[in-house]
């Protein structure tokens, strides 16, 4: 087994970390590296810890679960961000989605679900639900229009396929014969070419246009 998981918990509420801890501490690959009680404090934590997944909480005083999230990202910093958010709070996804996050649980999420996201989360996938995923694709229609993907080469749109599997670069490389270098200069000509942001949006982009692996 290699280094487990390290994970950050950022959740206003000391009783939801304390389960959350309480859960993924007995994982043996995953560990609980800190805590924040809102999203200042998260980027701060995040920034000194260097976690591999951050748990973030939507909802919080001060600087909330996104803005922290966008500010980690403008920081680069590496760790991908789990955002951890009710069923009456779907509307908020979009926009954490949109900042850059690796996908959503809910907050009653069975334990065993909620490690097998953090594990697909760190392997690289973008966890996306059905739901979330129709109200990002009605959003972005009038963004990005099937013409675009025309200037893709066939590789390009087998790997684009496959990204919308949710395939890791990893997992794209064994199936495709190719290194990890290879496949990453191809996502990054395939968001340049289709002129968007990430990963979560080629996804969505390949759903809607009909591109799969």
């Amino acid at each position: 087994m290699g280094e487990p998981i390290k994970v950050l918990l950022v959740d206003d509420h000391q009783v939801v970390r304390r389960g959350l801890r309480t859960f993924l501490e007995v994982q043996d690959d995953i560990e609980v590296v800190g805590e924040a009680a809102d999203g200042a404090e998260g980027v701060a934590r995040a920034e000194e810890l260097r976690p591999d997944i951050v748990l973030m909480d939507v909802k919080m005083p001060g600087m909330d679960g996104i803005a922290a999230l966008r500010r980690l990202r403008e920081l680069g910093n590496p760790a991908r961000v789990l955002i951890v958010t009710s069923f009456t709070e779907q509307r908020t996804v979009v926009p954490a989605l949109r900042a850059g996050a690796a996908g959503y649980v809910y907050k009653d999420v069975d334990p065993d679900a909620l490690a097998g996201a953090i594990r697909s989360v760190h392997a690289g996938h973008v966890l996306l639900q059905p739901e979330v995923a129709d109200a990002l694709l009605s959003r972005e229609e009038a963004n990005s229009g099937p013409g675009r993907g025309t200037s893709l080469t066939e590789r390009e749109r087998e790997v684009l396929g496959l990204i919308a599997d949710g395939r890791s670069n990893r997992e794209i490389a064994r199936a495709l014969v190719l290194s990890e270098k290879t496949v990453k200069t191809h996502v990054s000509n395939i968001l340049m070419k289709l002129d968007l942001a990430d990963r979560t949006q080629a996804a969505l982009w390949a759903v809607r246009h009909g591109v799969t692996g």
